[in-house]
């Protein structure tokens, strides 16, 4: 990811209320990297710790996995909308309502695919695309053939 981006992921991490475990390990994380206690980490601003944050090459899965879910969830709703709505998939604002929605065929996520890479910049469709794989591969694994996952920027 670009930096820009790294940056608009960590300060969206910060701030989302479901991420307290790879909020501590980021602080964890952060307090190695700069030699801070961790409770002086904690008591930064959203904006340096996420400055910090955004800086370290290296993190787990698990804290990889997070800040790109909540950097969709905050800044591209409307390509996830317009995935599912291509799908035919109910949501809300790119949230999936459903319990066990119907697994759409691999045919079906690739024309969705195809709809959403005629529609927005290929790099965010890269990166779209390598969330839902990293998150759900057995559903979304139509995609792992997909071009768009090689132009990410």
């Amino acid at each position: 990811m670009s930096t820009d981006r790294r940056l608009a992921a960590a300060t969206a991490f910060w701030t989302d209320e479901n991420a307290a475990l790879e909020q501590a390990e980021a602080i964890a994380l952060i307090a190695r990297q700069i030699k801070f206690r961790p409770r002086s980490v904690q008591a930064l601003g959203v904006d340096k710790r996420a400055k910090y944050l955004a800086g370290i090459a290296q993190v787990s899965d698990l804290l990889a996995a997070r800040l790109l879910v909540v950097y969709h969830l905050e800044y591209q709703r409307p390509m996830m909308g317009a995935f599912l709505d291509a799908l035919g998939i109910t949501h809300v604002d790119g949230l999936i309502e459903d319990e066990t929605p119907k697994q759409p065929t691999p045919d079906a996520i690739q024309a969705a695919a195809d709809t959403l890479s005629a529609t927005f910049p290929k790099g965010d469709v890269g990166r779209y695309f390598w969330t839902l794989l990293w998150q759900d591969p057995e559903t979304w694994g139509a995609l792992q053939t997909r071009p768009e996952l090689t132009e990410l920027s």
